[in-house]
Formats: structure tokens, sequence, C-alpha cells
């Protein structure tokens, strides 16, 4: 009996397509995509471990190769809206050896389930007081950008999420390492506290350890994973 080669073309033409489809379905489905809706978020940021209040400074400090970095985080009353959602402003300067060396903008806004998402920053590195380069800078619907979860609402062990996108430029990524965490900083002793490792799919160097409390409702220590370098909180007013 003579094969019917034509069917067995048919066949095979139809396994092809089905695979095509299949890749083209699964290479959707792992795209970034986070779709915002303005109607989704709320005015205040409230997370427990990651509450920012109008008017609040957080004060950091690490010692490292160059000498004593400063940090100070001020949480303002300013607002930037982005992707018509209204994200809240916080101002970041880096001080090392008393000498402005960063100063970043960054847009956080929370949404009703409780997650906090970060839509960007403005940031500028300075020498001698000039301001020398802007990498690292972002936008949330600019050239591609998309925002990220900083916080989540219920973080679990195991979840990992993008807290940024900007393809190749930024792509910080966070994972839950534990729950009900003790640290002890220049600022307190802090307990229940959420460990984080956050690093970068283009930056491979990048890689911390940040310890968020509720008590301060905030970051409390991030530590170097490959140099054991503290960042500490020293002060909040």
């Amino acid at each position: 009996m003579k094969a019917n080669h034509f069917g067995y073309g048919l066949l095979i033409l139809a396994i092809i397509g089905m695979m095509s489809i299949s890749g083209c379905v699964q290479q959707q489905t792992t795209e970034y995509n986070p779709v915002i809706n303005p109607s989704n978020f709320v005015s205040v940021i409230d997370n427990p471990y990651y509450t920012l209040t109008p008017g609040t400074s957080y004060i950091y400090q690490s010692e490292t190769d160059e000498g004593i970095e400063k940090d100070i985080v001020v949480v303002t009353n300013g607002t930037k809206k982005i992707l018509g959602v209204t994200t809240m402003v916080v101002w970041d300067r880096v001080w090392l050896n008393d000498k402005l060396i960063e100063e970043t903008l960054d847009w956080y806004v929370q949404d009703k389930e409780g997650n906090v998402w970060y839509f960007g920053e403005d940031s500028k590195e300075y020498e001698n007081g000039k301001v020398v380069s802007t990498e690292g800078s972002w936008e949330a619907g600019i050239d591609g950008a998309k925002p990220g979860i900083v916080m989540e609402a219920h973080p679990k062990i195991g979840d990992s999420y993008r807290q940024e996108y900007y393809k190749g430029k930024a792509e910080d990524m966070g994972d839950v390492i534990a729950l009900g965490e003790s640290v002890t900083v220049p600022y307190g002793t802090f307990k229940d506290c959420l460990k984080t490792r956050d690093w970068s799919k283009v930056e491979p160097t990048s890689n911390e350890y940040k310890y968020y409390c509720p008590d301060a409702g905030i970051v409390v220590l991030e530590v170097v994973a490959e140099s054991g370098e503290k960042t500490e909180l020293i002060d909040i007013t």
C-alpha cells in the first residue's frame, strides 16, 4: 500500500504550527508587562515594611574603603504624575567624607492591595560639586521603561519580583529570604524584620541583603554580600 505522504506532510505542518504558537504564547507570558490602572493606586504609603510619611527623614551611615558615607533620605510633600498615577517624591542624598557625591529623586506609590511600586528615578552623580553622570535615571513609560515593586503587600519566603525595568540599564530584582529576623543598628534593636536579597540582571556584582523592620517602617540595615560592608540606620527625624 502506498504511503500518503501528503497526509503526513499536513500532520507535520500542523505540529510545527502548534509548536510555533506554543512558543509565542510562552514568550508573551514570560514578558514583563505590568498593567497600570491609575484607579488602583492610593495616596498614602503605609505598608508596614515600607512606610513613607511626608516630612520624615532617615539617616544612614556606612564605613567604606574611601571613608565615611552618610545617606539622608527625605520623604517630601512633592508628587509627580507618571502614567496617570500620582507618585510620591523621595529625595535621597549621599555624602562621602562630607562631600556630596550622589543625589536622587525617587518616585513611589502604593496600590490598593498594599504593594509599594517604584516608578523611576532622577539620579545625579557629583564630583567637586559638579554633575558628572545621570546614569541609572529612568522613568516608567519612557523609552520602554516599566515600573516595578519594591515591597510586596504580603511577602512570603521564596518570592522573587522586579523592582524596576529599563532594559539593559536598570533591572533590579528582589528575593524574600527570611521573615521574623532580629536586627541591631545604631538607631536601635528591631524584631520581626523582613530580609531580602537585592540583585541586578545587568550588574553581576550588585548583590546585597536588606532588613526591613515594621517598628521603623523602612530598611534599617543593608549588607553587601561580597564585602560585608554595612549601611546602618542611625536616626529618624
